[in-house]
């Protein structure tokens, strides 16, 4: 071989080492385990002796008291301390989908982990339908809590309970709470049946008051839900969701009819306006706490994908539609992208997109492959492996590979956001000062540019804006506040790539 062929080879063997070390450099299995213990760090209620993230203690051990209910339990759902049932049942749904799709890939260490993590708010969503006619749907009055900076140990706001019920019906809620329900009793089948039944019937019963009292929490609740987590999309979308999810934890025709009968209705309703700015590509390219429409495509096609069915339904077309709205590469893309790589939508919190994005994505591959089906989006035809690869990229932009060099996830790398704005984080920790600080007593915490004292592991935060640049500032929530819908679809979407590391 001649020097140039050998300089050549050399060269090219070099790239693939590169190649290989940046694809590898992430360590999803350590990204896996973090994401999950996170979630213990948002724990409210009486905390168990198995507690790792040991900082946090006891809170909120008299939530329901003033109106006879055992409320205690469940997640706060960001940074602060208000326990809203909306986004804390939709993240549980999509951490029971994490491990009913990806749960076998996560290790019999991690799965334990992510069993308790479900457990922790399916116990609490329990008691929130234990009252006949009742559904609560939020513990602590908002406005109160949002105006002091203090821990969840020491709180002192007002723990208002709220519940929705046959004169003031919330469809949404108690829907979504039915899907998780349902979701987990799938999760708990091959582990502990007599609560995995419990849980189904439960959802069964939920369900059916959502969908005999229909009506929007905004209505009734609008005060006080709005606008921490105002319904905008209708509460039409969680009703058929939750019937998805009913019908693949029982797989009774009762709710495989329902969802064919109303999907119909789902695709006139448009999410028009979040947060002041309006939306593009309409319902089928929408999906997170509040919109449910990609996801009940993609959930509804592994039926039919996997049945070669031949059904005029929309879903598996509304499924294809939703992928070419995410694809970089796609005539109808509907996201932006950052210049690093980010995917955008409207709307503030931006993981929550990236995150629950690439879970669909990462889903509807799978159902592809084994129907050995392609996307196509007008003249661009996708593969399975291509909507693979643009989830790794968004996985990889949060774990480092991004313009910053920095992970989007507490503790997670060397570089990481270090004041972020959750009120358990960034006060001391009752270990390092036991006497209480009430709603003021934060403040001066708050206002510091001093890191976090307390490392909230797993933490994804909002993160940057679209270009590439992050504040790490407790007052800029945008981008630093974590919460638990941006982790929970994260879960699964780590334990795919821990199995699939290149």
């Amino acid at each position: 071989m001649g020097l140039l062929q050998t300089m050549l080879v050399l060269v090219l063997v070099t790239r693939m080492i590169v190649s290989v070390v940046g694809v590898a450099s992430y360590d999803y299995g350590d990204a896996l385990s973090k994401s999950i213990l996170f979630f213990e760090g948002q724990r409210s209620g009486k905390l168990p002796s198995s507690q790792r993230m040991t900082w946090r203690k006891d809170s909120a051990l008299r939530d329901g008291f003033e109106v006879g209910a055992d409320l205690v339990g469940g997640y706060y759902d960001a940074g602060d301390n208000v326990k809203f049932n909306f986004p804390m049942a939709f993240s549980t749904t999509m951490l029971a989908w994490s491990v009913v799709e990806f749960g076998k890939a996560m290790g019999s260490d991690q799965l334990a982990h992510a069993l308790d993590a479900i457990r922790w708010a399916t116990d609490y969503l329990l008691k929130a339908t234990s009252v006949p006619g009742l559904v609560f749907v939020q513990v602590g009055e908002p406005y109160g809590d949002h105006n002091c900076w203090e821990r969840p140990e020491d709180m002192d706001t007002p723990r208002t309970t709220y519940a929705v019920s046959k004169q003031s019906p919330g469809s949404e809620v108690s829907a979504e709470i039915a899907a998780a329900l349902a979701a987990s009793s799938m999760v708990f089948r091959s582990v502990d049946r007599a609560y995995s039944a419990k849980l189904l019937s439960t959802a069964r019963a939920v369900f059916e008051f959502a969908d005999k009292y229909r009506g929007s929490y905004n209505e009734s609740l609008g005060p006080w839900v709005c606008p921490f987590y105002c319904d905008f999309s209708g509460y039409q979308d969680e009703l058929v969701w939750g019937a998805g999810w009913l019908f693949k934890a029982t797989k009774e025709p009762y709710y495989w009819n329902y969802v064919m009968t109303n999907a119909q209705s789902l695709n006139s309703l448009i999410v028009k306006d979040i947060d002041g700015v309006l939306y593009s590509g309409g319902s089928f390219a929408e999906f997170g706490w509040d919109s449910k429409h990609a996801g009940i495509n993609v959930l509804v096609s592994k039926f039919l994908l996997s049945n070669d069915s031949t059904s005029s339904a929309p879903f598996i077309s509304n499924a294809d539609k939703f992928i070419c709205s995410v694809l970089p590469e796609s005539p109808t893309k509907s996201v932006s992208y950052s210049p690093g790589g980010l995917l955008f939508k409207p709307g503030g919190s931006n993981l929550q997109h990236a995150t629950a994005l690439s879970f669909l994505l990462l889903a509807y591959s799978r159902y592809l492959n084994r129907a050995k089906r392609v996307v196509h989006c007008d003249n661009v035809v996708a593969s399975p492996a291509r909507l693979v690869q643009v989830a790794r990229s968004q996985v990889d932009y949060i774990l480092g590979n991004n313009p910053l060099k920095m992970s989007y996830m507490v503790g997670y790398g060397q570089n990481f956001p270090q004041r972020i704005h959750h009120r358990g984080s960034s006060l001391p920790s009752i270990d390092q000062r036991k006497e209480r600080l009430n709603c003021e007593g934060g403040t001066p915490y708050y206002n510091t540019s001093s890191p976090n004292p307390n490392l909230l592991i797993g933490a994804l935060v909002g993160g940057p804006d679209i270009k590439d640049c992050y504040s790490d500032s407790r007052a800029d929530f945008v981008q630093s506040e974590p919460t638990t819908y941006i982790n929970a679809p994260l879960v699964g979407v780590l334990a795919y790539f821990k199995s699939h590391p290149s």
